[in-house]
């Protein structure tokens, strides 16, 4: 006759699900370093550079007229606090998501969303231009990336 199982003791349970979230938690660590995470809290527009796929941006913006007065971040996020946090958040996730897939266009493209934050950040920065333009009396949605597409790296 067989003596049925008991289920292991809380104890047991206890130590096997700490053990599962150290582990986890130190692969979420050492890929966080591992990939520079902090330099993505910075402003500094090299971060933009770690991975391989933004240098021709990078470089392009380097030469570009933004250069001087714009860095990644003022195009690329909205200016108040908690949007450019949530928005590097969001946008963390995604390319780390894409990056570690291989799941992204070559050569890469701005999304929709993030289409829309560069634009209002045109419209921001360059608002004493932008309350000038007519547009031929309709009442249109100013945008500035249909014509100027390429600004701020390919200029």
């Amino acid at each position: 006759m067989t003596v049925p199982s008991s289920p292991a003791p809380l104890s047991w349970r206890i130590l096997i699900l700490m053990a599962g979230l150290g582990i986890l938690f130190g692969l979420g660590a050492f890929t966080f370093t591992y990939a520079e995470g902090t330099s993505y809290i910075s402003n500094n527009p090299e971060t933009c550079v770690n991975c391989h796929i933004m240098r021709p941006q990078f470089s392009a913006w380097v030469k570009g007229s933004h250069h001087n007065v714009a860095t990644c971040n003022d195009c690329h996020t909205p200016h108040d606090f908690f949007g450019k946090w949530f928005v590097k958040g969001v946008n963390g996730f995604n390319h780390s998501r894409a990056f570690t897939s291989g799941d992204f266009p070559e050569p890469i493209q701005i999304t929709d969303f993030n289409r829309n934050v560069a634009l209002n950040n045109c419209r921001d920065c360059h608002a004493s231009l932008v309350s000038q333009v007519v547009l031929g009396g309709q009442h249109e949605e100013l945008d500035c990336l249909a014509c100027h597409n390429g600004v701020g790296h390919d200029d």
